[in-house]
């Protein structure tokens, strides 16, 4: 029986499945857990807070000036090139009068619902990538028409039943990234990403050298990502991978990283409505910058560790009481303090259990030694004393008192040795145990000589009733000597 609950945290692009498994086969599947659990969690319920821990990071890594900061951060309108010269040149309106048809999807703002219409569009380019020239050769344009309307109507379409190529479509991606309103990594974004183009190694003396600092571009990508709106995020994603495994088959389709960057700059990181003039010397930068999202975009959508730390301290932190689950898959500080505190404690119950189940077993082993010291003498008993005393380390009261050894008999197979045994032995018997069963003083302790005591050993009978005793014996082997007598006439 498998049990499914599913709670929703927070939007869409972040959901956290708990799934309880009682199924035994199923337990050896791998369990996945979303390492950004409290970064996602802290960006949907705490934003304010979400963004100025990222942009603070940001800063210490690039060097952005009060107004870019205040561009980032949303408090200004972002100051584009080309905003302040006047709108000229075909291509420049050509692109304004185009954005002006907005539809469904083409045109229109991001939304969940372009992205689940688009997602068509990036599965079924993943089916074929080995096109040669794909994102260059453009496709037919009455049939991207067709798909461009049956996308904005949302009507179910079927890519691969053959009437569309795979140019098509490819086309048809990139019109519908240069038609949104803003450029998908956003007009906030666009000096902090100049910025991080521009980060480099330093020489041994301080300088700064041609060589780019890969680490820190990655670290300020990760860390600007994680403050872009949901939609754009998610789509950028889907986009990046697109492109990385295009990239990974261009010894079929000729497309390069640098090439797909080439293709995709002016959709997703030129602002609106410029040209290359207006971007002059910073294309190089801006194509760059693209190239190595595509290159590294396996590594740019996860959360820097010190950001990770941070979320969790917050939310496991402002607990009052911090659930089981929390502590047993993310252990805070103050939990290893107390660790040494409850292993001590840990340590001292165990030891009072042991103490206690060493007293019960003792003195269970006494009681079971006192009833077999008070049974009557037989095989049974001396059987039951041999065990006892082949254990001397069981801590029982038969370690200390010394049992009479087993008298050794001389088996003869003659008559006369059986008369012998019969008339002489009971008594000789007797006195060995009368002799043996006295212990020495330095091996006998109090309780023992108590046990002995109680049990009525022959070293305490009266001298009358050992007489007594001597004399019944002196009886009985009297009959049992007549008895064979007769038997042994009768005979012969």
């Amino acid at each position: 029986v498998t049990e499914f609950l599913s709670t929703s945290l927070f939007s869409s692009d972040a959901i956290c499945n708990f799934v309880i498994c009682n199924d035994s086969s199923l337990r050896s599947q791998p369990i996945i857990f979303n390492p950004d659990f409290f970064v996602e969690k802290l960006r949907h319920e705490k934003p304010e807070v979400f963004t100025e821990l990222v942009v603070s990071n940001i800063t210490r890594l690039i060097d952005l000036p009060g107004a870019e900061l205040a561009q980032l951060m949303g408090e200004e309108d972002p100051k584009l090139p080309g905003a302040n010269t006047t709108a000229s040149g075909f291509f420049r309106s050509l692109m304004s009068l185009k954005r002006k048809e907005k539809g469904v999807v083409f045109g229109s703002p991001l939304t969940e619902e372009g992205i689940a219409q688009v997602s068509q569009l990036i599965e079924y380019l993943h089916k074929n990538l080995r096109a040669e020239g794909l994102f260059r050769v453009p496709g037919n344009s009455i049939r991207q028409q067709i798909l461009k309307d049956a996308l904005n109507s949302g009507t179910d379409i079927d890519l691969d039943s053959g009437d569309f190529h795979s140019n098509d479509v490819a086309t048809l991606l990139k019109m519908f990234l240069g038609e949104l309103p803003e450029p998908l990594l956003t007009h906030k974004h666009f000096h902090a990403h100049l910025k991080i183009a521009d980060l480099t190694l330093f020489d041994e003396k301080g300088n700064k050298t041609s060589t780019p600092d890969k680490e820190r571009q990655i670290e300020a990508l990760q860390l600007l990502f994680l403050i872009l709106p949901a939609p754009n995020r998610s789509l950028l994603k889907l986009l990046l991978d697109l492109l990385y495994q295009t990239a990974k088959k261009q010894d079929k389709n000729k497309m390069s990283a640098h090439n797909l960057a080439l293709m995709f700059a002016p959709h997703i990181l030129w602002p609106r409505n410029v040209t290359a003039n207006d971007l002059q010397e910073n294309i190089t930068k801006l194509n760059n910058g693209v190239s190595f999202m595509i290159k590294h975009s396996q590594k740019l959508f996860k959360a820097p560790a010190y950001i990770r730390e941070c979320a969790r301290l917050h939310y496991l932190g402002s607990r009052a009481h911090t659930s089981k689950d929390d502590l047993d898959l993310l252990t805070s500080p103050g939990s290893k303090e107390l660790q040494p505190l409850k292993s001590q404690k840990r340590s001292r119950l165990d030891t009072c259990h042991q103490e206690e189940t060493q007293q019960r077993t003792e003195e269970a082993l006494k009681e079971l030694f006192r009833h077999v010291h008070n049974m009557p003498d037989s095989a049974k008993k001396k059987k039951l004393i041999r065990q006892f005393t082949k254990h001397p380390t069981a801590l029982t009261p038969v370690s200390d008192v010394p049992t009479s050894p087993a008298p050794r008999r001389t088996r003869s197979r003659s008559f006369s040795g059986l008369i012998k045994r019969k008339v002489l032995g009971t008594p000789v018997i007797l006195e060995r145990k009368s002799r043996d069963a006295t212990p020495e003083p330095e091996r006998v302790s109090k309780e023992n000589i108590h046990l002995l005591q109680k049990c009525g050993s022959p070293a305490h009978m009266s001298q009358a009733k050992l007489k007594s005793l001597e004399g019944r014996k002196e009886e009985s082997c009297r009959r049992m000597r007549a008895r064979l007598l007769s038997k042994d006439s009768s005979s012969l």
